[in-house]
C-alpha cells in the first residue's frame, strides 16, 4: 500500500511538472525469478549458508554441554579446576561468536560470496532496464517490488546542479 501512494505521488508529481517526459515500472522480483543464474546463486548461498550455520551450531552446542558438565561438576572442583574450565567455556562461546561474526558479519564471508554471485547478475539487469529505458526515451523507471523506488533515472532530468545553483553553490 506504501509502494502504491508513493508511487502514485510520483506519477502525479512527474505528470504535473512535465508531460512530455515518460515513465516505466520494472518488477524486479519477476525478473530476478526468472533468471535461472539468480536462482542458483541464491540456492548456492543457501546451501553454504546452512553449512556454516551448522558449524558455527556445533561450537555453540559444544559450549553448551561444557557449561552443563561444568554445573553438575562445580561441586567436586578445586578453585582452579572452576577457573579451568569456566575459562575453556568461555573460550570456546568465544570461537563460536567469532566464527559467527567470520560467517555472517556485516564484512562476512556471506556478504562476500553475496556480493560475488549476485553483482554480475545485478548490474547486467541494471544495463538492460538502462538500454530498454534509453531505446523507449524512459526517464525513469521505477522498480514496484522495492521501497527504494527508483532503478534509473535519465541525467537528463537530474536538477542537482540547477538547486545547487538555486541556493548560491558552485558546482
Amino acid at each position: 500500500m506504501k509502494k502504491l501512494i508513493i508511487l502514485m505521488i510520483c506519477a502525479v508529481c512527474g505528470l504535473s511538472t512535465a508531460s512530455a517526459q515518460k515513465f516505466a515500472l520494472v518488477d524486479m522480483d519477476y525478473i530476478f525469478k526468472n533468471i535461472p543464474a539468480y536462482e542458483r546463486a541464491n540456492e548456492q548461498l543457501s546451501q553454504v549458508s546452512k553449512k556454516w550455520q551448522a558449524e558455527v551450531d556445533a561450537l555453540t552446542t559444544e559450549a553448551q554441554t561444557m557449561y552443563k558438565n561444568y554445573q553438575n561438576e562445580v561441586v567436586f572442583l578445586s578453585k582452579e579446576q572452576k577457573k579451568a574450565k569456566q575459562d575453556a567455556i568461555m573460550e570456546k562461546e568465544k570461537q563460536a561468536a567469532d566464527l559467527k561474526k567470520k560467517y555472517f558479519g556485516p564484512e562476512g564471508e556471506l556478504f562476500k560470496k553475496r556480493t560475488a554471485l549476485m553483482t554480475p547478475i545485478q548490474d547486467e539487469v541494471y544495463n538492460a532496464i538502462k538500454d530498454v529505458a534509453d531505446f523507449r526515451g524512459y526517464q525513469l523507471v521505477l522498480d514496484r517490488a522495492s521501497d527504494t523506488g527508483i532503478i534509473f533515472g535519465s541525467p537528463k532530468i537530474d536538477i542537482s546542479d540547477e538547486v545547487l545553483k538555486k541556493l548560491g553553490y558552485t558546482y
